[in-house]
């Protein structure tokens, strides 16, 4: 048996409708896009800065000849970046004179040192005298200069520069094997 098709009046029929479609929005969240954009400033502060790389150690040798002087070159490898309107250096100094007593001495000025080309900046002229004391000229590094990434900075990373060391060899020295550490110190401003 069939049933007859009740009417709903019209009002009734567009309420369900809105109340299906707002239950949709609801649980869809709206489903209508929205983007936003928003700007950050980054900001970071570049500060002079410098850093050195040496070997481990370096032996000073004699030519084999009675009372020539020992010799040896210790290879320096660094980084810097200055302000323009500083400047940097690297100096030296010996920090541990050598031991055993009874060798050679820092502290009497037997131990002296030159310096080969520098990569960046401009390396000491003639021969400088290592003390225990005070910190001995290396290398000037002039203003608004850095390693690396040509223009102007240099077009090499890292920069080098050779000290040749000379110890003089005296007869006085008892027999032995003498060591003493230097302490090279890098500056930028």
């Amino acid at each position: 048996m069939l049933r007859p098709v009740t009417r709903f009046p019209r009002h009734f029929a567009h309420a369900n409708w809105l109340r299906v479609t707002l239950a949709w929005t609801l649980v869809t969240g709206g489903c209508f896009g929205a983007t936003g954009t928003t700007t950050q400033t980054l900001s970071a502060t570049i500060s002079p800065v410098g850093r050195l790389v040496l070997p481990g150690s370096t032996t000073l040798t004699a030519a084999g000849t009675t009372f020539q002087p020992f010799t040896g070159t210790l290879a320096v490898s660094y980084e810097v970046r200055t302000t323009a309107a500083g400047g940097g250096s690297i100096t030296l100094r010996v920090s541990s004179d050598f031991t055993p007593a009874g060798g050679p001495t820092a502290a009497n000025g037997v131990l002296t040192y030159t310096c080969g080309a520098a990569g960046l900046g401009t390396a000491c002229s003639g021969t400088q005298t290592a003390s225990t004391t005070a910190q001995t000229p290396v290398l000037t590094v002039p203003a608004a200069a850095c390693t690396g990434g040509g223009g102007a900075c240099s077009g090499q990373d890292p920069n080098t520069i050779n000290l040749n060391f000379t110890l003089t060899d005296q007869p006085a020295y008892a027999t032995g094997t003498y060591t003493a550490q230097v302490t090279l110190l890098i500056s930028a401003t």
